[in-house]
């Protein structure tokens, strides 16, 4: 997957929540509403999000260093890992505080008609921002479910968008519900039980992404539609042989390779090099993410 879909629909998620967050707190101070205040900071959240994810992908772009020989490509995973920390924090903590608050004040709505509107507004919003997530995905998601896309992606940017999408979609919809009922019942106990399940929906949403995105920090080999791929492309070659692989993404769009292969007994200096330049280009037409290749010859043996 390259950066390009991710970054389209990152600009596509800040931009629609940079302006549901102004129309939620100006809602918020006019209805009094927690839910409305909680959603509010949701959207920051969000949109702070998305400015970490495009920091992240433009670090992700500095040239390979001697201290770094292999490129800085995880530079998007530490940015990506930010995210999750974020979203805990300052959306999800603060939406099940403010809720407990809620209740322990019983503080009027007023004017909660603005808020629903509002709510409203922000769902078909957030709703287009979701669309262009989708389609991005559905462009490198192939033949893959939902969940082995977002629990096989290499790269962190569309399924923390999509997830986050969903988060927002399902929290404005959750708000919607407290208020609306609030309203109909002049209970405020229901604006503050959504506000409570605004922020334990934030949390596991965090903790999922957390979870994921560790995984790729400690290293994630190729997928399995890659690995075949290698393997086919280096035994193709004439009498070559994998004899042991490994891979390693040292970034979401840069692939390690590591593999041992047979070799002829009889094979020159020179074949044995002009064999290994062969696999090289091989597995690079193949895979061409395989930015990072080393290749170490051998005699295949009995029970090897």
């Amino acid at each position: 997957m390259s950066a390009e879909g991710g970054t389209k629909a990152i600009v596509a998620a800040l931009l629609a929540n940079t302006g549901i967050a102004v129309s939620k707190f100006i809602a918020a101070g006019v209805t009094g509403s927690a839910s409305m205040l909680a959603e509010g900071v949701h959207s920051v959240a969000d949109a702070a999000n998305q400015v970490l994810l495009l920091l992240g992908g433009k670090a992700s772009r500095k040239a390979a260093s001697p201290a770094h020989p292999f490129g800085y490509g995880r530079e998007r995973y530490i940015y990506a890992f930010i995210v999750s920390i974020v979203l805990f924090s300052i959306g999800g903590v603060y939406a099940l505080y403010e809720g407990y608050h809620k209740i322990s004040h019983h503080e009027d709505l007023h004017n909660p008609l603005v808020a629903i509107i509002v709510l409203v507004v922000a769902i078909i919003l957030e709703s287009f921002s979701l669309r262009t997530a989708v389609k991005e995905s559905n462009a490198v998601r192939g033949k893959q479910s939902w969940t082995q896309f977002i629990k096989g992606s290499r790269s962190p940017e569309l399924p923390v968008i999509l997830l986050e999408d969903i988060g927002a979609l399902v929290g404005l919809v959750l708000a919607l519900f407290g208020v609306g009922l609030s309203w109909i019942t002049g209970n405020v106990v229901f604006d503050a039980l959504g506000t409570l399940c605004i922020g334990l929906l934030l949390v596991a949403i965090a903790i999922v992404l957390a979870i994921e995105i560790r995984s790729m920090l400690i290293g994630e080999s190729a997928t399995i539609e890659d690995i075949d791929a290698i393997t086919t492309a280096i035994n193709d070659g004439e009498g070559n042989a994998l004899i042991h692989l490994k891979t390693l993404h040292v970034g979401p769009d840069d692939l390690l390779v590591a593999a041992k292969i047979g070799i002829g007994q009889s094979a020159t200096g020179e074949e044995v090099a002009s064999q290994i330049d062969a696999a090289e280009a091989r597995i690079r037409a193949a895979v061409p993410k395989a930015k990072i290749i080393y290749i170490e010859p051998d005699i295949p043996r009995a029970g090897v």
